[in-house]
């Protein structure tokens, strides 16, 4: 049995940030960084430095430490789970509406992990979080494709590769209203609501979010919109059509009382490109849109 131990990163300081400088060292997201220093685990110069937005003078050793994952707590349970592609280093998986992707308080089974440790015969550990393999979230009623890493090599390259923005993710929306454009984007930054944490909000102090869109049907009182996204903030594409006066229909915490009736959150990760790890290929992935999905569009007038 594998005993992963921790990691020690190490990079010379160039007067960028240290949460800059260490995502860029490590692969991790600069988040990830913040999160480790606010543990006590970065060292300037020998000295603990907790603060994620401190510049590192030029020449000065900066060490962070990446404790070993911790145990996969989570019991592999036989769930169904739609593999479109597996290898040595990855696999690409439909997680269904209604699924958690991973373990947490209330959500302790049943979980794509859970199912992901059943069917995947290895997964990538690092970060020291209870979610193997995670390259990338869902939220529990957004249905479509995510990519799972297998190894520890794969999920900080392909961690990379989403941070870079070099990871092409596309998705499928029926919103309420009627767009007067055909295509836009969206360019506001997004933080935890000052007044409500369970929620995302609009916050010029936020993190930079950019969507894109572009509608594919017209239907009575809804569009059907494909929507790159640029970033991966939480509830990002559900923030964004808020703010234009178009929340996703079906969205139980940004929807209106008075959208349209449709039988699920209308929000399905359809398509993902990515470059392969090991071989260097480009692949790109399409998610059909579920039944559920298709009915709700055919009740709204939209035959696709």
């Amino acid at each position: 049995m594998e005993i992963l131990k921790e990691t020690l990163f190490e990079a010379v300081g160039d007067g960028r940030r240290l949460d800059v400088l260490l995502s860029e060292a490590t692969g991790l997201t600069r988040s990830r960084v913040a999160t480790l220093m606010e543990e006590g685990l970065c060292l300037v110069d020998g000295k603990t430095e907790r603060k994620a937005g401190t510049k590192a003078k030029p020449g000065q050793q900066v060490r962070l430490t990446l404790p070993a994952p911790k145990p996969a707590i989570p019991q592999a349970e036989d769930i169904p789970l739609d593999i479109l592609y597996e290898d040595a280093d990855l696999a690409v998986v439909v997680k269904p509406c209604g699924m958690v992707v991973h373990p947490a308080a209330g959500n302790e089974d049943g979980t794509l992990v859970n199912a992901l440790l059943h069917h995947l015969d290895s997964l990538g550990g690092i970060g020291g979080e209870l979610r193997p393999g995670i390259v990338h979230r869902l939220d529990k009623d957004t249905s479509g494709l995510l990519l799972v890493a297998k190894n520890d090599a794969a999920q900080l390259a392909l961690s990379q590769q989403l941070q870079d923005r070099l990871m092409e993710k596309h998705y499928r929306a029926l919103v309420d209203g009627s767009f007067k454009e055909d295509a836009g984007r969206v360019n506001e930054p997004i933080a935890r609501s000052k007044k409500d944490r369970k929620k995302m909000a609009i916050d010029p102090e936020g993190r930079e979010a950019i969507t894109d869109w572009q509608v594919l049907a017209r239907g009575r009182g809804v569009t059907l919109v494909d929507v790159h996204i640029l970033t991966g903030r939480t509830h990002q594409i559900r923030v964004h059509m808020k703010h234009l006066g178009h929340p996703v229909c079906g969205d139980p915490i940004y929807g209106s009382p008075r959208g349209a009736k449709v039988p699920r959150l209308m929000l399905h990760a359809y398509s993902l490109s990515f470059t392969h790890p090991t071989t260097g290929e480009r692949m790109t992935f399409t998610a059909p849109l579920p039944v559920e999905f298709v009915k709700g569009l055919h009740s709204h007038g939209i035959d696709l």
